[in-house]
């Protein structure tokens, strides 16, 4: 299977998929990329985003909050949290909005006068809240 790679996604909770894929669009920190079979070797870090994963039966989409993905002959991606887009209901959603917002918030107070981390945390909120619209759900907007 020339036109296929070995695929696995895992979280801290559980193991998300293992299957060959054709392709997976990748959220990057550094932008969103696409891994195909023989792509150059990388690592790179993943951003909050949808991670959309197409197979030889069709395409399943998950929600990432962050994490990591390294391509090599396969490709493997260990991501801080990872749920299937079908399972991120509002609620859900909303639960992962105030955590980044919680997190963004401790780290205003850590780093009062160094602005390169408050700079990411806010990045990272804002990521969260984006990925409400691009899943169907009304994003939710933190006050900062």
């Amino acid at each position: 299977m020339a036109d296929t790679m070995q695929f696995d996604l895992v979280s801290p909770e559980r193991s998300l998929m293992s299957t060959q894929v054709k392709s997976v669009q990748i959220p990057g920190a550094d932008g969103d990329m696409t891994a195909m079979p023989n792509h150059a070797p990388l690592i790179t870090t993943l951003r909050p985003g949808i991670l959309t994963v197409e197979t030889e039966t069709g395409t399943e989409e998950f929600v990432v909050t962050g994490g990591f993905a390294e391509l090599g002959e396969s490709l493997s991606v260990l991501a801080e949290r990872a749920v299937p887009k079908a399972e991120v209901d509002q609620a859900a959603y909303e639960a992962m909005v105030d955590e980044a917002h919680a997190a963004y918030q401790q780290v205003k107070e850590t780093f009062k006068n160094e602005p390169g981390p408050v700079d990411d945390a806010v990045k990272l909120l804002s990521d969260m809240v984006a990925i409400g619209g691009h899943i169907g759900l009304s994003p939710k907007q933190p006050s900062l």
